[in-house]
């Protein structure tokens, strides 16, 4: 018996399983949009585009199945949605070879950010009420849409919530799945989706040579470095510290650069660790033993393979699904990461504030010089903590010292 699988049941399989199908389910289902948006403001050929979802999904999985298994952590990477929204404005008006060879340059940022260890430190450095409370502001609006579906689609966000709720009732391990299948059979029984519309067909990787310019280097490469790095790397390496794993985050810059490097010539822009849909799979409801949720990014790794194969064929069947159902599942699924993380916030009181003030600056989501919100939250929380209780630390200290 193989180390991986000692000591494992046929059992612990299913629980980290059901939630990497969700995960991977939300993030194509819900951000997945960026990129082919992106590349029909690029004007990119359909060659193109199906390279691009081949590269950015089979690199996902490929990293994530690795770093799960190398490290006995639910790691779960993603590609860049923050980095997508900015491509969708700045393709339009760069050569897609010189993109290409941007896409580079920013993953060899990341590789060099890596090896370097300070990102690490610095992750190390933030406090764990602020922490909490950047994860709560972020996941925040994926708790409002499991209600806010309703507007649109209200018999369907009706069945999904008084699923769950009775579904809590008896067993929480698998509420999740539960609702899942019944909005699925739901929507065939609405003939909604149409599964037999399906035609499977193998994508085909197209290899692009880069190119290098000041102007892509500027405009696009530095950009998507900083934007990934503060809209995605931060808070998902906060979304593994909240659960309780302390993986460095050296290791993953240098892997996730690594492959975004690497598949960078077939149209990849920028891989990272997850956020949003990594809390789905780091708590207790992936498995209730922490030491098996990496169960669930090797999950992950496989259906992002599996769906990255088939290229945009099999990724724009989550497309079709209704935005209720999808931001529905996302927000219950999303429940118990998001009381924890603001139980977390709130669990001590010297640092409530700041913890608050974090939340809240973060869940209004604030877009300044293209970064997004998760930045300018942490960012709020921590002048707010280093004001308020800065120099009451040192005064403390140098008391205890007399």
């Amino acid at each position: 018996m193989s180390r991986t699988t000692a000591g494992l049941r046929p059992s612990d399989f299913f629980s980290p399983t059901v939630a990497a199908l969700i995960s991977v389910l939300v993030n194509y289902g819900g951000t997945f949009v960026l990129v082919l948006q992106a590349a029909e403001l690029a004007h990119l050929t359909p060659a193109q585009t199906a390279s691009w979802v081949w590269a950015v999904s089979v690199g996902v999985g490929v990293t994530g199945l690795w770093l799960s298994l190398r490290h006995r952590a639910p790691i779960i990477t993603a590609w860049s949605t923050p980095g997508a929204a900015f491509l969708a404005t700045v393709l339009p008006g760069t050569p897609y070879a010189e993109a290409i060879g941007a896409y580079m340059v920013s993953a060899l940022g990341f590789m060099l950010l890596g090896l370097s260890g300070a990102f690490d430190k610095l992750v190390r450095l933030i406090p764990q009420g602020i922490a909490a409370g950047l994860l709560a502001g972020i996941l925040l609006q994926f708790g409002i849409n499991a209600f806010g579906g309703a507007s649109s689609d209200p018999w369907l966000v009706m069945v999904l919530l008084v699923s769950y709720a009775l579904l809590r009732r008896f067993t929480s391990r698998f509420a999740v799945v539960g609702i899942l299948l019944i909005g699925l059979g739901l929507l065939v029984a609405q003939q909604r989706i149409d599964f037999g519309a399906l035609q499977p067909s193998l994508a085909t990787p197209l290899f692009t040579a880069p190119q290098f310019s000041v102007q892509a280097l500027l405009g696009v490469a530095l950009p998507l470095f900083v934007i990934t790095l503060t809209g995605q790397y931060i808070p998902g390496m906060l979304v593994l510290r909240n659960d309780g794993f302390a993986t460095s985050a050296n290791p993953l810059l240098r892997v996730t650069g690594l492959g975004s490097l690497l598949m960078a010539p077939f149209g990849a822009h920028a891989f990272n660790v997850a956020a949003i849909t990594a809390a789905i799979c780091t708590g207790k409801d992936a498995h209730p033993d922490p030491s098996k949720r990496y169960l669930a990014g090797i999950a992950c790794g496989l259906l992002y393979i599996l769906v990255g194969t088939f290229g945009v064929t099999l990724a724009s069947l989550f497309l079709v699904l209704p935005k209720a159902f999808i931001g529905t599942l996302a927000g219950l699924a999303l429940l118990g990461a998001i009381g924890g993380s603001l139980g977390n916030a709130m669990a001590d009181a010297r640092t409530r504030e700041t913890a608050l003030i974090t939340f809240l600056a973060t869940a209004a989501n604030i877009t300044l010089l293209g970064i997004g919100g998760a930045f300018w939250g942490l960012l709020a929380g921590l002048t707010a903590h280093l004001l308020i209780h800065g120099r009451y630390r040192r005064f403390s200290a140098s008391n205890a010292r007399s």
